[in-house]
């Protein structure tokens, strides 16, 4: 597969960032280390290139029609300048893609979607459109910046005239931003430290990146590669797309009934209810190591008898706990919070122990 180039590359190669192959695109992992990118953005402020993320807008009388047949939360209850952390369910119990649905103005509405799903999201709506709502692909054309960390509104409101403080969580403002207008600033993020998300045509992305790093000089604003988001959205228990949920997952299992809305049609609906009713027989988890370990990807769950129950989706290093977290899918009685599991570490039983999430 050819692999794509976000139009910043030359940018994260003359800061010194190691770039890897990542969901089709040539991504900065890292700058210095995941340790301190992670630090500075739970400290202070940090600014993540996320470009390889897709971007379509959906517009027309037919929009909203098509987004409600297609998604599992309810966009009907958006206003203008909200968005909302919803899933593409299939057909088959599981889930094409998690995104979040903007609503620009009635009618107008834009989707941001996972770079590893761009056309398999795409021909995903493409199918469903029947009633003719306009659809374009902007994802060559966007770029999106993620500013993330406590320090990070006090840095962008000095590129604003918009009140970024009035703006809440999971709510956006089209404005004027580093002299540009038309930039969306929107207050959601993947690291759960606060900041907005800095949506911007790619013909002024080398300038806003810039005069973001100006701004943020006297903070020590430092660019974030791939190695401390997963870190930082690990810590807060918020699911990766091909790690946690996939084509096989039910939103239910994956705890997220919270964004599946039975109070509309929708894609495999039906099923999805029933499945509610009878109660899931997996259930996505956090757990903390309470031996000393580190738990990964597809390592094997099991419990004291040495059982298998499941397994693990993602797993890490806590920078902030300083102990191995991840989370997994185990069968239902294994899922309450203190409940005892163990992670099979190439051939050793390793106690952890369930726990809430977010872990911090």
């Amino acid at each position: 597969m050819e692999i794509k180039h976000v139009p910043l590359e030359h940018l994260h190669i003359q800061l010194g960032a190691k770039m890897v192959p990542f969901a089709g695109y040539n991504m900065p992992v890292r700058y210095s280390s995941d340790l301190d990118e992670h630090h500075t953005v739970r400290q202070s402020v940090g600014v993540f290139d996320v470009s390889h993320m897709g971007e379509f807008k959906i517009e027309g009388p037919a929009a909203l029609d098509l987004i409600q047949r297609v998604t599992s939360n309810d966009a009907g209850k958006l206003v203008d300048g909200q968005a909302q952390y919803s899933c593409l369910p299939n057909e088959t119990g599981g889930i094409v893609d998690d995104l979040i649905v903007y609503r620009i103005r009635e009618d107008d509405y834009l989707l941001v979607v996972n770079a590893s799903n761009i056309a398999k999201d795409w021909n995903w709506l493409a199918r469903y459109n029947t009633q003719g709502a306009v659809m374009k692909n902007m994802s060559d054309d966007m770029c999106l910046f993620a500013v993330q960390g406590p320090k990070a509104v006090a840095v962008l409101q000095r590129l604003t005239p918009v009140q970024l403080a009035g703006i809440p969580y999971y709510h956006f403002v089209i404005g004027e931003f580093a002299g540009e207008q038309q930039v969306i600033m929107s207050n959601t993020g993947y690291t759960g430290a606060g900041g907005f998300e800095i949506y911007v045509h790619k013909s002024k992305a080398e300038k806003i990146w810039k005069s973001i790093f100006e701004a943020g000089a006297p903070e020590g604003i430092k660019p974030i590669g791939l190695g401390a988001r997963d870190t930082l959205r690990l810590e807060k228990g918020f699911c990766l797309y091909g790690n946690d949920i996939d084509d096989t997952t039910s939103p239910l299992e994956a705890g997220l009934g919270w964004i599946t809305k039975f109070t509309k049609a929708f894609t495999n609906a039906p099923a999805l209810r029933q499945q509610k009713e009878a109660g899931v027989s997996r259930k996505l988890v956090g757990f903390k190591m309470t031996d000393k370990g580190i738990p990964r990807h597809d390592y094997i769950l099991k419990n004291a008898a040495g059982e298998v129950i499941g397994k693990v989706t993602s797993g890490t290093l806590s920078p902030v706990l300083g102990i191995g977290i991840g989370l997994g899918y185990v069968t239902a009685p294994y899922a309450q919070p203190g409940s005892e599991i163990f992670v099979d570490v190439r051939g050793k039983a390793l106690r952890a122990e369930v726990a809430k999430i977010p872990f911090v």
